[in-house]
């Protein structure tokens, strides 16, 4: 059976929705063909349930690009309080947890259900378990699903990443680009638990649940928030934030005591350079357990006021080399994608093929953890859906 729209959008996820609704406000006939049985399912899975829906201090240097500067344009036409007050406007109450995120007070449900509900009073038609077998162009888009031909002037791909294949995460949005000659960054888990390589792994895994605020980096790029030891490695929010930089054989650096001089009463009292003085001089700074271990792993070959400064600086920078990370079915977001320089910044329009479109977690654009890369699907979306 063939059906004619004026634009098709390949995914029902938080871009491809919100790429919906402002075209189908323009009196576009829009279809959104979903995959799975659902629209939102990421969303439903995010913050805990609870979707963290955006961040109120979402700023470009919050995004990885090859192309840095290509996210401004779409960030700036659709801000945060934009989204916030299509929230309010649905009666949907929320709260900030911390650094800006702003999370549902109830779930994340809310937030599916407010799109579903813009979407249907735009006109847009929304299906389900569309499975896509081909997608071609002639004198308009065709795309053929089954006993099913959808047509269109304007394909939008809004078909998400490789993170969390049980979600039904495919390549399919890049095979797309590849079909009609566009390039790709390559694609590789982000905001990902790293894995511990075997020495690490004997030495830390024991303390698995174990957690503290540290500072870990990768040269200039730094964040300060929660590590947790896991059986496997290392995890939490810093630890994540940390992995979209991380490269295959890079070390990653751990201030484990930031602001603090943790071995001060040590070097204070002569008398009491021990390594249980050196643990109880840590307990200050680090859970009893970690601190423990870190002394005994880190003991000082000399007990000389330059041997404990040594000790010292080196609880700020504990490096860790990982043997990997935890692949994308761990990862919270691909990073890479569609290459930026082969899009319009202010439609997401291919440059190369008129009336094609890219949007979301697709692109090579990835936020940092916090309400980020919401914010980026809804403002690629809203910028797509006011050009298509």
């Amino acid at each position: 059976m063939r059906h004619n729209f004026d634009v098709l959008i390949l995914g029902g996820g938080a871009a491809g929705l919100m790429c919906a609704i402002e075209a189908g406000k323009r009196g576009r006939r829009v279809a959104v063909l979903e995959r799975s049985e659902r629209i939102g399912k990421k969303i439903l899975i995010s913050g805990g349930g609870r979707c963290n829906f955006t961040n109120l201090h979402c700023r470009p240097e919050n995004f990885i690009s090859n192309n840095r500067h290509f996210a401004k344009s779409a960030l700036a036409r659709y801000t945060p309080q934009d989204f916030i007050a299509l929230v309010k406007k649905h009666r949907i109450t929320y709260h900030e947890k911390i650094l800006g995120q702003l999370f549902c007070d109830h779930s994340a449900h809310e937030i599916v259900n407010m799109l579903d509900s813009e979407c249907r009073a735009a006109g847009v038609q929304i299906i389900t378990n569309v499975k896509i077998e081909s997608v071609s162009r002639g004198s308009s888009f065709a795309v053929l699903a089954r006993n099913d031909e959808f047509n269109a002037e304007a394909l939008v791909v809004a078909t998400g990443g490789l993170s969390i294949p049980k979600m039904g995460a495919t390549a399919f949005g890049y095979d797309v680009a590849r079909q009609f000659a566009i390039d790709i960054i390559s694609t590789r888990p982000a905001l990902v638990p790293l894995l511990f390589n075997e020495h690490d792994r004997q030495a830390w895994c024991d303390l698995a649940g174990v957690s503290a605020e540290v500072i870990a980096s990768i040269g200039k790029q730094s964040f300060r928030e929660k590590m947790l030891v896991t059986h496997r490695g290392l995890s939490g929010p810093a630890v994540l934030q940390i992995s979209s930089y991380w490269n295959p054989g890079q070390a990653v650096n751990f201030d484990l005591a930031p602001d603090h001089e943790a071995f001060t009463p040590v070097v204070a009292s002569p008398a009491q350079r021990t390594p249980g003085a050196l643990k109880a001089a840590l307990h200050s700074a680090l859970p009893q357990r970690l601190a423990d271990r870190w002394v005994d792993l880190h003991a000082p070959k000399s007990w000389t006021n330059p041997a404990i400064a040594e000790l010292e600086r080196n609880l700020h920078r504990w490096q860790v080399l990982p043997a990997d990370t935890e692949g994308y079915a761990k990862a919270e977001v691909t990073a890479g994608g569609v290459d930026t320089n082969e899009l319009s910044a202010k439609t997401m329009e291919s440059r190369k093929v008129p009336g094609l479109f890219f949007i979301g977690e697709v692109v090579d654009v990835t936020g940092h953890l916090g309400g980020f890369n919401f914010q980026w699907a809804w403002a690629s979306g809203f910028s797509a859906g006011q050009a298509v």
